[in-house]
């Protein structure tokens, strides 16, 4: 033991340690990290003159321009050696690297390039450090909420998420010690440092809120975890001003990662890039924030039959048998993975789709008795809410009720109102309570906006409906 202690001591000259100091507000690692565009500059990369790094974005601290800038403009361009990547285990800087990364499932990706960006953190002759010590100290994802904070999610397949995401760190904190518990301090991957589950969560967060998946080296990779240095600090939006490209410059081995200009940049205005079409789940596990009137924001549900009886019954539909389908019915659910032996139950209401294909179909089959009227139509019709009425209009406007009747039951698993939410934001909050009421007030406006729609639908249909029965 004491041999142990003093090979630590010899290495703690080249080690920075994963604790940090409190901060009233979120800080970096560093008190005064190194300027991030002229190490950029210095590496032999590019910045535009008038992209400037602002505390006061819409979005927080970020890149803004001062200046318009044409579209097609180069904004930021990275030389191969810049981007902080992790391609595969083989590629690893360390064995002992390499095999726990191996323990990570493929869902936590962003802890694998996190093992090799806590690495370097530990190395204080780290190529990286002048892009590290910029990272932020805390980040408000809700793995770091306070109990409270998660439980005022109010959505359970979130909740499970998160969940499963902090047992995740616990296990793997235990393993990484198991690991490492016995090897020396010049073959410790992490300078010999104790890697605790707060040290792994920052980690993870820091790489899940800021690295991009793009090619790896000579473009045989795809979807490679990269984090790349300022133009992380892009902000998102599902209209950009900005965009990432790839480009070769001269040899294979050159490929440069590039900022364009996607459209012109006025003065003063954010750079912006799409992080992708994802839903408020995403956003609020892996970046931290909530996009209001998110399009792409849906809520999740089990494909339950009694449910549907339920909804059905509630909507005012006659005789739902949605407990007890016809065999044809049966085979046509196999076929939407909604039965069988290995069935995907989850379905979802919102986003583009308004309603799953998959739920929208089973639904108009299981409220149709008419298996030939079934059979004029292949599922992508049925699937289709573009397909009007396929199975006629009393079949349609069922259907669309019995999926309202599902959002109210939905909208009811939700302990509080939107007003009451709004009400306790009034009154002012912190900023993690902030995060979880804006989220669960976007989910049930997002089930209220489903209702509208559908309601809407249900009135044009049953004014196309009222001549012919008359």
């Amino acid at each position: 033991m004491a041999t142990s202690k003093l090979a630590i001591t010899s290495l703690a000259a080249h080690i920075r340690p994963f604790t940090c100091s409190a901060a009233s507000q979120p800080s970096r690692l560093a008190p005064h990290p190194p300027d991030l565009v002229r190490w950029i500059k210095r590496q032999g990369g590019f910045v535009h003159h008038a992209v400037k790094l602002s505390p006061d974005t819409p979005f927080g601290i970020g890149l803004i321009s001062t200046e318009r800038i044409p579209r097609g403009t180069d904004l930021i361009s990275l030389p191969p050696h810049v981007p902080l990547r992790f391609e595969s285990d083989e590629t690893a800087p360390s064995p002992l690297l390499a095999a726990l990364s191996r323990r990570v499932p493929e869902e936590l990706w962003a802890m694998k390039l996190g093992l090799r960006l806590l690495q370097e953190r530990a190395n204080a002759d780290s190529f990286w450090w002048p892009y590290i010590s910029n990272l932020p100290e805390t980040y408000t994802v809700p793995i770091f909420f306070p109990g409270e904070d998660i439980k005022n999610l109010q959505y359970a397949p979130l909740l499970h998420q998160v969940n499963k995401r902090c047992r995740f760190l616990l296990d793997f904190e235990r393993e990484i010690r198991e690991t490492l518990e016995d090897v020396k301090g010049s073959d410790h991957p992490f300078s010999g440092q104790d890697v605790n589950a707060s040290a792994l969560g920052w980690t993870m967060s820091a790489v899940s809120t800021r690295a991009f998946r793009l090619h790896g080296k000579n473009g045989s990779s795809d979807h490679v975890p990269m984090m790349l240095p300022l133009i992380d600090m892009c902000n998102h939006s599902f209209s950009p001003n900005a965009k990432i490209i790839q480009e070769r410059d001269g040899s294979d081995s050159n490929t440069l990662v590039k900022v364009v200009a996607a459209t012109e940049v006025k003065e003063n205005d954010p750079l912006l890039l799409n992080y992708g079409c994802l839903s408020n789940d995403f956003f609020l596990l892996d970046y931290g924030f909530v996009v209001e009137s998110n399009p792409y924001d849906t809520i999740e549900l089990k494909y339950d039959e009694g449910l549907l009886d339920a909804a059905s019954m509630a909507a005012g539909v006659a005789s739902p048998k949605f407990s007890s389908p016809a065999p044809w019915q049966h085979q046509l659910l196999s076929q939407l993975n909604l039965a069988g032996k290995m069935p995907d139950l989850k379905v979802t209401i919102g986003g583009q789709e308004i309603v799953e294909g998959r739920l929208l179909a089973a639904i108009r089959i299981l409220l149709s008795g008419e298996l030939a009227e079934v059979e004029k139509h292949d599922l992508e019709t049925l699937k289709s809410l573009s397909s009007i009425a396929p199975l006629g209009v009393a079949n349609e406007i069922a259907t669309f009720r019995t999926v309202i009747a599902l959002c109210v039951i939905a909208l009811n698993h939700f302990p509080t109102k939107i007003m009451e939410d709004e009400a306790i934001l009034k009154q002012g909050v912190s900023e993690t309570a902030e995060l979880s009421i804006k989220y669960r007030i976007q989910k049930k406006s997002m089930i209220i906006d489903v209702m509208k729609d559908l309601t809407r639908r249900v009135k044009l249909l049953s004014a196309r409906e009222t001549p012919s029965a008359s």
